[in-house]
């Protein structure tokens, strides 16, 4: 069975979701996929089984196909670092912080770990479905891209294209796309899925017999714009959240700060049919929310710091009701922020936080990495761990009158923990079972997507 690679005409075309579709659908038949990204830029990640750190994308895909979560799955992720470097971590690992620049001039040496990645899944699984990069023809970046051209060359993968029809352009897109990859890589092209259609699909009728008599590009399917609130990979697909809350009891804020990251961890809430989820971004009165949260953030201390410059800090300090916090946010809940290897910042510091925690927070070089069942706010909660702060006083929580405070990563996901929570803030709320509801929601975008997919033609062209 031939691997494949989902290749997008544009950024956030919907690769991700493609992948795990496509990846589902195949699994479904009877054969043993494997989800892939060679490389991934997110500040959005997750502890594997194996203790690593891969893209969030990626683990939502393993998690959707019940397949073993490890650094192969991704072998590369950069997140953001202080000025123009990023955070690079490789086979699961911090390896260095790096220029862009330099990132992209050393991009050769991190070839082998990408190839033994690929080659330890592909001795595993009947096939591989690997989740391309932005565009695949970025011509002044194509022999620095791993994601797509790479992947698809060295390993003769056949290819799907996605477009996305919402932005506008999807024929320039397709046809653009198509005729500047390889000659090889073109021989290579199942077809197109056109995807996030709005309205009726016939409309595009006449879409399709252009892309197929005048372009010679099989489409694959047309698919429909379905809102989708689970596995959010970055800020882009957050902002396709959609909410319509028919038995709201809660508000809740969610500060958005410049470097947020690990939004997952607000899923629960934005799929709760009694909460209403508000990410807020500028300097607002908070006194219309019953619950503030404070998520992970990338840049601790930039983001503290940009609280302050807008009001906001003011705001969460003075706010009376309950506040709750995880992990980057947890951080700048404490007297002092020490970062005193400069791991944030462009020379070592101590900034001043909330105080609301009698204690200090110390950056360190030390990576803790963690994916474990942790005594919790008298509740055993699933969850992880991924932070350099370190607290010798409270290293794991905080708890106080009207403030929760964590390092750890999917408490919301756990419905005892949750309803509860939320049943002190108000005595009517119910609750439900987030992952029933997640299955299920997984479940019926899969069967929805396959009904508008050739799967048939992919068969032909896979086997």
């Amino acid at each position: 069975m031939k691997n494949i690679s989902i290749l997008g005409t544009s950024s956030d075309a919907g690769k991700s979701t493609i992948t795990f579709v496509i990846a589902k659908i195949l699994q479904d038949l009877g054969y043993k996929i494997a989800p892939f990204k060679a490389q991934n830029v997110s500040n959005n990640s997750h502890v594997c089984d194996d203790g690593s750190e891969i893209a969030i994308a990626q683990y939502f895909q393993s998690e959707v196909l019940g397949v073993e979560t490890s650094y192969h799955l991704n072998p590369v992720l950069l997140k953001s670092g202080r000025g123009s470097s990023a955070s690079l971590i490789v086979e699961g690992k911090v390896v260095a912080n790096k220029d862009v620049l330099e990132y992209y001039r050393d991009l050769d040496l991190l070839k082998p770990a990408v190839k033994r990645c690929y080659e330890y899944l592909d001795s595993k699984y009947d096939c591989i479905v690997n989740e391309g990069a932005g565009s695949p023809v970025e011509l002044n970046l194509m022999d620095k891209d791993l994601s797509n051209i790479f992947i698809a060359n060295e390993y003769n993968t056949k290819i799907i294209l996605v477009a996305d029809i919402e932005k506008g352009g999807v024929f320039a897109s397709i046809y653009g796309v198509y005729h500047l990859l390889p000659e090889k890589l073109r021989n290579n092209i199942i077809g197109v899925v056109v995807n996030k259609f709005r309205g009726d699909l016939s409309l595009f009728d006449e879409g399709i017999r252009i892309i197929e008599e005048d372009f010679k590009i099989p489409v694959l399917g047309v698919l429909p714009y379905i809102p989708f609130n689970l596995g959010f990979e970055d800020s882009a697909s957050l902002k396709n959240f959609v909410q319509n809350p028919k038995k709201k009891k809660l508000d809740i804020a969610v500060i958005s700060y410049p470097y947020m990251s690990n939004y997952n961890d607000i899923e629960p809430l934005i799929c709760d049919d009694e909460v209403f989820v508000e990410f807020v971004d500028y300097n607002v009165s908070l006194e219309k929310f019953d619950l503030v949260i404070l998520p992970g953030s990338k840049l601790v201390i930039k983001d503290l710091k940009w609280l302050k410059e807008n009001g906001l800090f003011e705001q969460i300090k003075n706010y009376k009701k309950d506040i709750c916090c995880i992990c980057g946010g947890y951080e700048m809940m404490f007297e002092t922020l020490d970062d005193k290897y400069a791991l944030e910042n462009d020379e070592n510091l101590i900034e001043e936080g909330f105080g609301k925690i009698p204690a200090s927070i110390t950056f360190e070089k030390q990576k803790i990495l963690e994916k474990k069942t942790y005594d919790l706010f008298n509740t055993q909660i699933e969850g992880f761990e991924i932070h350099h702060g370190m607290s010798e006083k409270y290293p794991l929580s905080y708890e106080c009158k009207k403030f929760k405070g964590t390092f750890v990563h999917g408490i919301f996901d756990n419905d005892e923990f949750r309803t509860s929570y939320f049943k002190e803030l108000n005595s009517s709320y119910i609750g439900y079972k987030f992952e029933e509801y997640k299955r299920n929601s997984i479940n019926t975008f899969v069967k929805t997507m396959k009904d508008k997919l050739d799967v048939q033609r992919i068969l032909d062209d896979v086997l």
